[in-house]
């Protein structure tokens, strides 16, 4: 949103992980409040005035995923979006924002949350966005929900035909090698997680864009000669130079949680690789100078962000509708 010209007042989540590298990047200040407790009163305290208010939300989106469609969600995992609804109800900013997993929109409480923006007099559209036609070198989707009190407001159209697409090697293939459990000596986050004996087996056994077919017999886990482990070939993948990476998810940095596999080296996916493929910027600061870097909360973070080209495209979007409509 920043990148895109946009004023960034505040920024609220309940993990304090979040503060260094808001407050370091961003400079603005940062809350850390359970949304679900979060007052209207103390949003609206937030912004600026003689300016358009704008507020982004993204509710944790496990819920809803496709990893989570055979059980249905607890009570508490629905109530995050329910609560984001009450407060744009109550503060009324001119322009909202929301991104989420694709299967939100199969749900009854993203029609409640229509409902709540149709009451309050906004005009909205939402799409369901191939990140990779955004400049973003993931097959990731995404729902992309734009609101305005102001007007009609769409996201801006895409800029990347499948021809274009950025690929795995565009982004990483001229970084360093390293070997499972290093790290760079001249970038702290360029760093991999270990791999087991048997896990390092099983990689060198691994073709890019290929499965754990490939694998010889006694390298096969339990789980795959069940009828349920037939479902996910990709898991303890190797991804491709020349094809977009997968969702880069919180737990890119294990092998086995999915086709995280560098294409030739036998690890899997560096901090830094990560956050590359999700566009951040080469100088973001996850972690203060000096700070330990922690692999699984740093993987957390990159991996729960909205992609920063796909943010970007929004607050595009926005700006031309103010332009438009101001």
């Amino acid at each position: 949103m920043q990148q895109a010209g946009i004023q960034v007042n505040a920024g609220i989540d309940i993990d304090p992980a979040c503060k260094h590298p808001f407050e370091a990047n961003i400079k603005a200040s940062f809350h850390q409040k359970d949304v679900a407790k979060l007052s209207s009163e103390f949003v609206a305290s937030l912004f600026t005035e003689k300016s358009a208010r704008i507020i982004a939300g993204c509710a944790p989106c496990q819920p809803f995923s496709s990893y989570a469609s055979k059980t249905l969600p607890r009570e508490h995992e629905w109530q995050l979006l329910s609560k984001f609804g009450e407060i744009v109800a109550s503060v009324r900013p001119e322009i909202v924002t929301m991104e989420n997993v694709p299967r939100l929109q199969e749900r009854s409480i993203f029609e409640d949350f229509l409902t709540v923006l149709n009451e309050a007099d906004y005009d909205y559209s939402h799409t369901v966005v191939r990140c990779a036609e955004y400049g973003v070198p993931q097959t990731r989707q995404r729902l992309v929900l734009l609101a305005s009190r102001l007007g009609p407001i769409d996201l801006v159209p895409a800029t990347h035909s499948k021809s274009q697409y950025v690929t795995v090697g565009k982004v990483i293939q001229n970084l360093e090698a390293i070997s499972a459990g290093d790290v760079s000596s001249s970038d702290p986050l360029h760093r991999a997680s270990r791999l087991s004996d048997r896990n390092l087996k099983r990689i060198r056994h691994s073709k890019p864009g290929g499965t754990w077919r490939d694998w010889d017999e006694d390298l096969r886990a339990d789980c795959h000669t069940r009828a349920s482990g037939q479902t996910f070939p990709g898991v303890y993948g190797r991804m491709r130079w020349d094809k977009p990476a997968p969702t880069i998810t919180t737990q890119f940095n294990g092998y086995g949680n999915g086709r995280f596999g560098h294409p030739e080296q036998d690890r899997a996916l560096s901090l830094r690789e990560g956050a590359l493929l999700q566009t951040f910027p080469e100088d973001y600061s996850f972690v203060s100078e000096g700070s330990e870097v922690v692999i699984a909360q740093v993987a957390r973070l990159i991996g729960n962000a909205v992609p920063v080209r796909l943010g970007e495209a929004i607050g595009r979007s926005i700006i031309a509708h103010l332009e438009e409509v101001l």
